[in-house]
């Protein structure tokens, strides 16, 4: 067993701060920290995540420190003790934090076997749009006639477009340490997660992430549905070409910028309480609701 654990190798960590592992031992370490005050000796997590007991104290702080190797999320002390450190963004000012929203288009919405096709961010910083980052995506799988129908993405078109691990090192660059922001974020940030580990096996993005959809139920309550069309009209925003990720992140970044006043309103100040405020919206949809909407194309839960 200890030889085996002694060629424990996680990967490098790609040159990304906003990478992270995400092999099931280090969440499990992050586990054991947060039940342990944020702070535990390497022996006590080779003993809970390991499953090794009586280890010499020297090994078990090169097994964990490897495993934790280069995550921002630990801190390493003398070599044997192993830190937990906080998000310090979420405790920051919505004000004084740059969004990242992104919209992707993808041949369905499954993934594997999906890939995305397209995407499509704005940068919003001081509340102002201030950058951009679109591309087609060459999926390398073939788009099916009911996504071409609805997104106007041919296979033609993606042809000659970036595969997405041409993609990925820029999509990284350019998004930092930003919040993400989408219109069903779970969608968006799922796809993206999948595509990355792709390129990086055994990553994801650490990037937090605020979804319009939640946000626009609490903020804009009783309206017929939340499909960004509808709250986009709610707020007289115009969508020049829908179900392009171009054209529906745009839309997203000006929804977002009228939330972002509204919740000042609400007394939302902080990335914390931003989280936490959308959060009911999941449990608590209204009556006007309760029955399905029925989709236009099915297996693309697009809003």
């Amino acid at each position: 067993m200890l030889a085996a654990l002694s060629c424990y190798n996680p990967g490098a960590m790609p040159p990304f701060a906003n990478l992270v592992s995400d092999s099931t031992l280090v969440q499990e370490t992050i586990d054991l920290l947060r039940v342990s005050g944020g702070r535990a000796n390497a022996s006590e997590i080779v003993d809970a995540v390991f499953k090794v007991s009586h280890i010499d104290e020297e090994l078990a702080g090169l097994l964990v420190g490897d495993l934790v190797k280069d995550d921002r999320r630990f801190k390493i002390i003398d070599g044997n003790t192993i830190e937990l450190q906080a998000y310090d963004c979420e405790a920051r000012l919505l004000e004084d934090l740059e969004f990242v929203v992104v919209d992707i288009e993808a041949t369905g919405a499954k993934m594997p076997p999906n890939r995305i096709i397209e995407l499509g961010a704005y940068r919003i910083r001081g509340g102002r749009i201030v950058d951009n980052f679109i591309t087609l995506v060459n999926p390398e799988i073939s788009i099916p006639r009911f996504v071409v129908a609805l997104t106007g993405i041919s296979n033609e078109m993606v042809k000659q477009a970036p595969l997405f691990a041409e993609v990925a090192p820029k999509w990284l660059e350019f998004v930092e340490d930003a919040v993400l922001i989408a219109h069903n974020a779970p969608f968006d940030t799922n796809f993206l997660n999948h595509e990355i580990s792709r390129v990086y096996p055994g990553h994801r993005m650490i990037n937090p992430d605020l979804c319009t959809v939640t946000l626009s139920r609490r903020v804009v309550p009783g309206l017929a549905n939340y499909r960004l069309e509808t709250v986009a009209d709610h707020f007289s925003i115009s969508i020049i070409d829908r179900h392009r990720a171009g054209s529906d992140a745009l839309a997203t970044a000006e929804v977002f910028l009228r939330i972002l006043t509204r919740l000042e309103e609400h007394g939302v100040r902080d990335l914390a309480t931003a989280r936490s405020f959308q959060s009911p919206a999941l449990d608590s949809i209204t009556q006007a609701e309760s029955i399905p909407e029925p989709l236009l194309l099915p297996l693309v839960p697009r809003f």
